[in-house]
């Protein structure tokens, strides 16, 4: 399968691109950027992987998606509470989309799961995906319950994604359910409401 490895995930990042900015700033821009006519995506994330995130903004920016992070919210209480939960219910409903990050910190990590709940209730099945990020030459383990979402995956040249012939490119893979199977290209799921 072709998933994002960290490695391909860091070629996307701004700041590694631009040397002079941090991490740090590089993330807030993101936020200052034109939202008008982008699909709004909330981006369920481990919050001490940094890198991974920018990158996996920056992956999906270059598709045409404006990103909701809960931690770049001005609106967000300092310290975590009830109204952070509350928020960030408000938040996942509010986007179009829900993308989990999935790391295998992630996958571990209870408020992923949590908004990974809340954006099933949400958005199942046309508007969530799991974008999966697997280690440097390691096989992505996932975690069982995954397997009923939509996942993003990257071609960097023409391939096979599950017995379909596709050209380069990012695409969301539908689980098979009634023995369907759909492969939509990324920006299309993201025009697709």
């Amino acid at each position: 399968m072709s998933f994002i490895t960290e490695s391909k995930l860091r070629s996307y990042r701004k700041s590694v691109q631009l040397s002079y900015k941090t991490l740090n700033e590089s993330l807030r821009e993101f936020k200052a950027e034109s939202k008008h006519l982008k699909t709004k995506i909330f981006v369920s994330h481990k919050h001490d992987e940094l890198e991974q995130l920018e990158g996996a903004i920056s992956f999906l920016k270059k598709h045409g998606a404006d990103i909701y992070v809960d931690w770049l919210d001005d609106g967000m209480p300092k310290t975590t509470s009830g109204i952070t939960a509350v928020r960030i219910k408000e938040k996942i409903k509010e986007n179009d989309k829900f993308i989990l990050l999935a790391t295998e910190a992630a996958i571990s990590s209870k408020w992923c799961n949590w908004e990974l709940g809340l954006g099933d209730a949400a958005k199942y099945i046309n508007n969530i995906a799991i974008l999966p990020i697997k280690k440097d030459y390691t096989d992505f383990s996932g975690n069982e319950y995954l397997q009923i979402y939509p996942y993003i995956v990257n071609l960097d040249s023409s391939g096979f994604i599950n017995n379909s012939y596709k050209s380069a490119g990012a695409y969301v893979v539908f689980p098979k359910l009634n023995g369907d199977e759909k492969i939509v290209s990324l920006e299309e799921w993201l025009k697709s409401k």
